[in-house]
């Protein structure tokens, strides 16, 4: 698949001095794993592009790198022609036809500059924030309306947004997942809160990090407990039990991070008891869901945290890790772009799934960083990817 690709606008290369915020939310080993508050630190230098290269063995093609200072770019969001850049610092908009840019953190309006979500929601950008809530911007008027646990949100920490094809709007939180009856935001008696206890267990656990939808309008859960689908009223999950997550003896050479989350936090230490984990002190959680996507045959892909990728067809899982050609077993983001393919960022490259088998691109390809927290493809074919500190952009030609 030759890509060659074309040097990207000016307007990235100052996010490293614009993105200079109050705060980072840390480098996360492991993508969605709790966010630890850090000291304020500098962003580094504005790189603009770096260096052009060629991206797989047998394609030639060109990248361009840009920094974001140190900042995770959480998440990202092509609407058009433009690109919105969700980070630990804040969200920036880049108007990829005038090399425009905007960033919108605390000092603009939001209540938190760590965004984890980036979207549209009919006429507005949605913003899931790190402990602001969910914050909704009109582009017409520049105003931005938030809802938080008054409104009837679950938790103010929002990680991901669901507008499903009847209309309603699910809110992954983490404490618990809202549903939001037509989407009316506005009504409070529209708003619905589902959690382990309201679900009786339906719901694996509160910590909700990933939402999508299925071809038959079923909606599927990303948890830090296991996969959970809702369909026609009824709540149903799968764990590592189940399938999910390939076991521990497999990957146990392949762990990347010795920061087990589990040494500081009694929730995640919990967990590993549940599951018979206690003596496991390496970031290793099988029902961890970090990202999730559907594609276009129903198929669930599971992306976990130390257990690699996992496939579910609805009856049958399939685990994919490093043995069988992933280039990481911590699985931070996953992405099917409008072709159908599935992409799949890790701690260590970004692979695409084709043929069954993982076609892998590192920093050696064009890469700002091994580690890949997010993805998104334009419509003319351009590749987003972000990474801790800056983003990748390959435009093919």
């Amino acid at each position: 698949m030759a890509f060659p690709f074309k040097l990207a606008g000016l307007a990235l290369i100052a996010l490293g001095a614009a993105l200079a915020g109050a705060y980072q939310l840390g480098r996360q080993q492991g993508g969605s794993a709790a966010p630890v508050p850090a000291p304020q630190v500098a962003a580094s230098a504005p790189a603009g592009p770096q260096r052009e290269g060629k991206v797989g063995a047998d394609t030639a093609q060109k990248f361009t790198h840009f920094r974001v200072g140190n900042k995770n770019v959480k998440r990202i969001f092509v609407d058009g022609d433009v690109v919105w850049v969700g980070t630990s610092g804040g969200a920036v908009r880049y108007d990829t036809r005038s090399d425009e840019y905007k960033l919108y953190d605390t000092g603009a309006g939001l209540l938190s500059n760590g965004v984890f979500y980036v979207g549209r929601l009919g006429d507005r950008i949605a913003l899931g924030t790190y402990g602001g809530g969910l914050a909704l911007l009109d582009p017409a008027t520049q105003k931005l309306r938030t809802y938080n646990i008054p409104d009837g949100l679950g938790d103010a920490f929002v990680y991901d947004l669901l507008k499903t094809r009847d209309g309603d709007v699910w809110i992954a939180t983490w404490s618990g997942v809202n549903r939001v009856r037509g989407g009316a935001l506005d009504e409070r008696s529209k708003w619905e809160l589902h959690t382990v206890d309201s679900t009786r267990g339906g719901l694996p656990n509160d910590w909700v990090y990933g939402l999508a939808e299925g071809p038959r309008g079923e909606v599927w859960l990303a948890t830090e407990g296991g996969l959970a689908r809702f369909f026609e009223g009824r709540w149903q999950h799968w764990k590592h039990a189940d399938g999910l997550g390939a076991p521990y003896a497999k990957v146990k050479d392949q762990i990347a991070f010795r920061n087990d989350p589990a040494k500081v936090s009694e929730h995640h230490a919990k967990q590993k008891q549940e599951m018979g984990l206690s003596e496991v002190d390496v970031a290793y959680n099988p029902n961890y869901i970090v990202s999730l996507a559907v594609d276009r045959e129903g198929v669930v892909w599971a992306g976990t945290w130390g257990g690699g990728l996992s496939r579910f067809d609805g009856t049958t899982w399939t685990q994919y890790t490093v043995a069988e050609g992933l280039p990481g077993n911590h699985v931070f983001a996953l992405h099917v772009d409008p072709q159908g393919q599935l992409w799949i960022g890790t701690n260590n490259g970004l692979a695409r799934f084709a043929g069954g088998r993982f076609e892998v691109l590192t920093t050696h390809d064009g890469l700002f960083d091994n580690a890949v927290f997010s993805l998104a493809t334009a419509r003319d074919g351009t590749r987003w990817v972000g990474s801790f500190g800056g983003v990748a952009r390959l435009r093919p030609s």
